[in-house]
């Protein structure tokens, strides 16, 4: 009897070992076995191990994601900007103005080249005139239904069907794992939570990035928010660190980037005393995706390489790292 039980153990054991290491080998099915992959699942065992010296408790397993870029699309423009360039399209016949006014008349006209000389003033002054003069509630729905009904203009799907499956998956293992997971964008943070809860499974509270301002008021006796063609906070840079302290009030043990604008915030990552985890998701895949670095102004990743190099970053290859990047490929 007492070697039928001792036998039924050791069996229970082996079991319970290779489901462990079945479920570890499946956490992430879209990415290709390699140094990116195993340095992302030993640091997850590495701080999820109460038992070692490098364990991290729940309260502040804290993993900061970029969006455009890191978790999808953002190419041949940032997915908000091909937003904001159909509200001038809509908006124009109310300001005949912008036929003559830069950069209004540039999207107007369709003019590629002048397009790609915009500068951050000419975006902020776009998304100020598109964004602004409403509700929360109102730019929700009309950012909603600009969701379900705008398409990428090279894969010819809607936006939110380009998140990268490999970083949906990573999420969920981070979650599994106790992580609690945000975004810290220099995109908008109302236009981001539209999305952020159906796309990656991140609540809006959950969502840190650039804002306008906005001002209580009254109306007919009800109270609302009207958003204000002004600039409140940029969220990029070295405002991706102070974003983060103000909203989540932590610096994260795990941060994920893909370009220039998103060094602070590994720095911020890569300077905590315990364990830690900074990535850099690198676009060298032409044929699946697209192929950019020092040569664009969209998702620009120059200076981060060479941090990555010094620094001991995971630089993720897109080619080399993901057996496939959208949930559509075959």
């Amino acid at each position: 009897m007492g070697t039928t039980i001792t036998r039924l153990i050791a069996g229970f054991t082996v079991m319970l070992a290779t489901s462990i290491v079945a479920a570890r080998a499946d956490a992430l099915p879209s990415w290709n076995d390699g140094p990116a992959k195993s340095a992302i699942i030993e640091f997850v065992q590495a701080v999820t191990d109460n038992t070692g010296s490098r364990y991290v408790p729940p309260e502040r397993r804290i993993a900061t994601f970029d969006n455009d870029g890191t978790l999808w699309v953002s190419h041949p423009f940032y997915a908000q900007l091909a937003f904001a360039m159909d509200r001038v399209r809509g908006l124009a016949p109310k300001h005949p103005e912008w036929k003559t006014q830069q950069p209004f008349k540039a999207i107007l006209e369709g003019d590629r080249e002048a397009l790609s000389k915009l500068g951050e003033h000419d975006l902020a002054e776009i998304v100020m005139d598109t964004h602004a003069g409403m509700s929360p509630q109102q730019f929700e729905a009309i950012v909603q239904q600009w969701l379900e009904t705008a398409r990428h203009p090279r894969f010819h799907v809607r936006y939110t069907d380009l998140v990268y499956q490999p970083m949906i998956e990573l999420l969920e293992y981070l979650r599994a794992n106790g992580f609690k997971t945000f975004i810290v964008t220099g995109g908008g943070i109302e236009f981001v939570r539209t999305f952020a809860a159906r796309s990656y499974g991140i609540q809006p509270w959950q969502v840190v990035g650039s804002s306008i301002k906005s001002k209580f008021e009254l109306v007919d006796g009800k109270t609302q928010l009207l958003r204000l063609p002004k600039i409140d906070f940029i969220n990029d840079g070295p405002g991706k660190a102070v974003g983060i302290n103000s909203h989540i009030g932590l610096p994260p043990i795990a941060a994920f980037g893909n370009s220039d604008g998103d060094i602070e915030m590994l720095e911020y990552t890569d300077s905590g005393k315990g364990a830690h985890l900074a990535v850099m998701v690198h676009h060298d895949d032409a044929k699946r995706e697209y192929t950019y670095g020092c040569d664009t102004k969209v998702g620009r990743l120059c200076k981060g390489v060479e941090l990555a190099k010094q620094r001991g970053w995971q630089l993720i290859s897109m080619k080399n790292d993901w057996a496939r990047i959208f949930a559509f490929e075959k």
